[in-house]
């Protein structure tokens, strides 16, 4: 993640520093921007003097002072553990200009929390880029407790400046705003998979069809990783109970090394050792009503908007460009029909427990009809 977004700060004519604790991790780091410019270049997407600009604009340094110099903004994209950002932010605020203000790549850790390790909270936002960032035009800006509204409003030009969309994340709530609902959601087709005695193929196919994803949600866990959905499920339900009912399949895999197609089995099997599409027929389509995802979706989508974490528009803007959702989530919805997404999720809660009542947004929508 850091080297892409260095590329795209870099692209945009921004001068980049990428600072790392090991020389062998920046070469690694500007091979890579290398290679991805040069695609850029074989495409006429740039020109030779386009890339050696770009290029000559990236610093490499395994100086924390000397990546600082002179620094309007630090981007942090280490690991997802707050005693290794603790360890970072010291030395960024030992260093760091007054001027200087602080964004976090986190993907699920809260903001404010992250913000309280450092001494300036009130210049301290979250910047979460999707992966890859070159390629993804997402970015959810999400202010901490006491992120002041210049650094908001200067965080949000920044990304525009980019060629990405910003995304205001109003509310500091677990998973933001694409998470919130990706997460829960694996879990939640996982508990599916048990509890209605179908198949992954099964249920993968009628998520692409029905709910219209670029994929299904075992092969888009398994392409993003067991590992990482794991991590970002220990730490968004230590927070919030109520965002999600864990399922024990997850950990499992993640336990036994099973992690996705970066190791060659998650949900799936992959014997290529590269990212391969799993094969999923036309036959499969009938096979699996996902009236019950479409509801568990809808209701954590529901929640972030009566929770003043986004609006719909924003919402479904989210995960357009987030998740790739080729028709909006709401749409879906109303497809089945609001009354019938209400009671699945009522149906739901009676037989496993509170997390399934349906949220305000949807009652409200359903009694407005």
């Amino acid at each position: 993640m850091g080297h892409g977004i260095a590329q795209i700060s870099a692209m945009a004519g921004y001068n980049t520093s990428i600072r790392d604790v090991e020389q062998k991790f920046l070469d690694s780091a500007i091979e890579k921007i290398k290679w991805s410019l040069e695609k850029l270049l074989k495409k006429q997407k740039i020109t030779d003097l386009e890339m050696k600009s770009i290029l000559e604009r990236i610093n490499l340094t395994t100086d924390l002072n000397k990546s600082l110099s002179d620094s309007d903004l630090v981007i942090e994209a280490v690991p997802e553990d707050l005693i290794l950002k603790k360890r970072v932010y010291q030395g960024i605020d030992e260093n760091a200009e007054d001027k200087t203000f602080y964004a976090s790549n986190t993907s699920t850790l809260p903001i404010t929390e992250i913000a309280s390790l450092t001494s300036r909270p009130d210049r301290f936002v979250g910047l979460h880029f999707f992966n890859p960032p070159q390629l993804m035009q997402l970015v959810e800006v999400i202010p901490g407790k006491e992120t002041s509204p210049k650094v908001i409003e200067s965080a949000v030009e920044f990304i525009g400046s980019l060629g990405k969309q910003p995304i205001l994340c109003r509310k500091d709530v677990p998973g933001f705003i694409v998470n919130r609902i990706f997460i829960p959601l694996v879990h939640e087709a996982a508990y599916c998979l048990e509890r209605d005695k179908t198949s992954l193929v099964a249920i993968d196919m009628a998520v692409k069809e029905k709910m219209k994803f670029p994929m299904g949600i075992f092969e888009l866990a398994d392409y993003t990783g067991l590992d990482v959905i794991h991590k970002a499920t220990v730490e968004m339900y230590s927070r919030d109970k109520s965002v999600m009912k864990p399922n024990p399949i997850i950990e499992r895999l993640y336990s036994e090394g099973k992690y996705g197609q970066k190791s060659g089995h998650g949900f799936y099997e992959y014997k290529k050792g590269q990212y391969e599409r799993v094969n999923v027929t036309d036959n499969h389509i009938e096979q699996y009503d996902p009236v019950k995802l479409v509801a568990f979706a809808a209701n954590n989508a529901s929640w972030l908007i009566s929770h003043g974490a986004c609006d719909k528009k924003e919402l479904e803007m989210a995960l357009r460009l987030g998740m790739g959702l080729k028709a909006e989530l709401f749409e879906t919805v109303k497809s089945y029909g609001v009354e019938s997404i209400v009671n699945t999720l009522r149906q739901l809660a009676q037989k496993n427990g509170s997390i399934y009542a349906p949220d305000q947004f949807l009652i409200n929508d359903l009694e407005s009809k």
